[in-house]
């Protein structure tokens, strides 16, 4: 069931899902950059099923049936989120020390979460991951662009966003602005000390294994890879049964810490 909570002043839409063993850290999945809740489909209930802790998964501001974002993005967008919002969420459903599984957008929320706010993480699972702005980045969300407005685009995002245009255009026009080519957040990476676990698609159209190489060499905790032939931007949907069954390890090895 879907609530609404408030967090950092704005009304967020939340699905929280019971713990079957309540002595493990809740994980919070953490949108991409087009993402909601709803889109998300029945990955936290697998996650769920697979883990036994509470999985909690809710749509940011400016997505899905959360508050519709009001102004433009800055540059520091994803650092607001990481360390406004989210701690105020985690606050507000009384999460401690949870295991954050980010993808895109969501999984740089997640390592400047980790790296920089003050917080306990018990471990942190990025799913195609940005620390730094790659070429191959900006040409997709170009692309991207140009099929919302040439294409369906608009009108099937609306199935999942109360505002699909300010959704888009509140995502695609600071990643293209020229100032967000210098948006890097490695900075945040020796703050790290938790396990990471890091998965990347080698057909992955946003980024490259360039990502990993170098939240590996930056991040101060255990690192661990799984890169994912025959995947694109979306391990959990391209490569579902891999993606799961990395994620269920990593939680049962946190667990036994």
């Amino acid at each position: 069931m879907t609530a609404f909570v408030q967090a950092a002043g704005r009304r967020l839409e939340v699905r929280d899902i019971p713990a079957a063993a309540p002595a493990r850290p809740a994980i919070v999945l953490l949108h991409e950059g087009l993402g909601a809740l709803s889109l998300w489909r029945d990955f936290p209930d697998q996650i769920a099923a697979r883990t036994g802790c509470r999985t909690i998964a809710y749509s940011r501001y400016g997505y899905g049936q959360s508050d519709v974002l009001q102004a433009p993005h800055g540059v520091d967008y994803m650092h607001r989120e990481a360390l406004e919002s989210l701690p105020d969420l985690l606050a507000a459903l009384d999460v401690e020390r949870p295991v954050l599984l980010g993808h895109s957008d969501g999984a740089s929320i997640a390592l400047i979460h980790a790296g920089g706010a003050a917080r306990p993480v018990a471990g942190v699972v990025v799913m195609a991951p940005h620390v730094f702005v790659e070429p191959i980045s900006i040409a997709s969300i170009e692309e991207a662009r140009r099929g919302f407005e040439t294409t369906d685009m608009k009108a099937k995002m609306g199935r999942h966003h109360a505002d699909p245009e300010r959704t888009f255009r509140g995502w695609s026009d600071i990643w293209l602005h020229p100032d967000f080519l210098a948006w890097n957040i490695e900075s945040y990476l020796p703050g790290i000390t938790c396990p990471v676990l890091a998965i990347q698609g080698l057909a992955d159209e946003y980024g490259t294994l360039a990502q990993l190489d170098r939240i590996e060499a930056g991040v101060a905790g255990p690192f661990e890879r799984l890169e994912l032939a025959d995947c694109r931007h979306a391990p959990h949907r391209d490569q579902s049964q891999a993606t799961l069954d990395a994620i269920a390890g990593f939680v049962r090895k946190l667990t036994a810490i």
